[in-house]
């Protein structure tokens, strides 16, 4: 019987391979200017393409952040819709800025919960950016990593797999981000404290970076101090501090 499998262990990087992150604190920005939500989440998109373009600069190869959790559905009507269309809009505006620049993107998500128009969007731009190799953006969108593993879960039962064969390799293949390395480093800003239904799997061994700095303001600067909080860190995964320093 295999219950559980032993998983690789990561080599240590400068920089990280794959970021992960909450993009919070829009609706705040706009507030303190005394400015409708919505303007927030534009400056947010401003801000995003910002730091794609830092990820790729710094040598990051994937990029995750959480655009729309399945949550996100309980705000006003109003802001949902408007959320909607500015979504819609950035899917038509950036997707052939990202392949220009040789970006691969991908959403993941239960994407049956959106118009027809962006779903198509969606598709099209994935098969677009399919090829591309200097960065994968992912967005996370209808989301959660509850959502995540029961999908995964449910895939394996509809794939008829044996109790016994059940094990965290096995349902790590189904999850939605399967093909990518788990993330290195969560950044979350806003000044929020927690992962919030995001990535819950993948982010066992993460390292966690939380700022008050507010997302329309998070710029490359803003990463940079990121990085170099990850850069202190020693990520032993279970092992101890004598045998990372024995294997670097």
């Amino acid at each position: 019987m295999s219950i559980r499998t032993k998983q690789a262990t990561p080599a240590g990087d400068a920089v990280p391979r794959h970021i992960a992150i909450i993009m919070d604190g829009n609706g705040r920005w706009a507030k303190n200017r005394l400015m409708p939500r919505v303007a927030g989440h534009r400056k947010g998109v401003e801000a995003l393409r910002g730091v794609i373009r830092a990820c790729a600069e710094r040598g990051v190869l994937y990029l995750t952040v959480f655009a729309f959790s399945s949550e996100n559905w309980r705000r006003p009507q109003e802001e949902v819709s408007l959320l909607m269309e500015l979504f819609m809009r950035a899917l038509e505006n950036e997707v052939a800025r990202l392949h220009e620049n040789n970006i691969r993107f991908r959403v993941i998500g239960e994407l049956s919960g959106f118009s027809e128009r962006i779903q198509s969007l969606i598709r099209d731009a994935e098969a677009l950016t399919r090829d591309n190799t200097r960065l994968t953006f992912t967005v996370a969108a209808n989301y959660g990593g509850r959502w995540d593993i029961v999908q995964a879960v449910q895939k394996l039962m509809a794939a008829g797999v044996p109790w016994e064969e059940v094990n965290e390799s096995a349902l790590a293949r189904q999850l939605s981000i399967a093909d990518m390395p788990e993330p290195d480093l969560f950044i979350r800003t806003g000044g929020e404290q927690r992962i919030s239904n995001f990535l819950l799997w993948q982010l066992a061994y993460t390292e966690l970076y939380f700022t008050g700095t507010l997302w329309p303001e998070f710029d490359a600067v803003a990463l940079d101090a990121a990085i170099a909080s990850y850069r202190t860190r020693e990520r032993r995964f279970g092992r101890t501090s004598e045998q990372v320093k024995s294997a670097s």
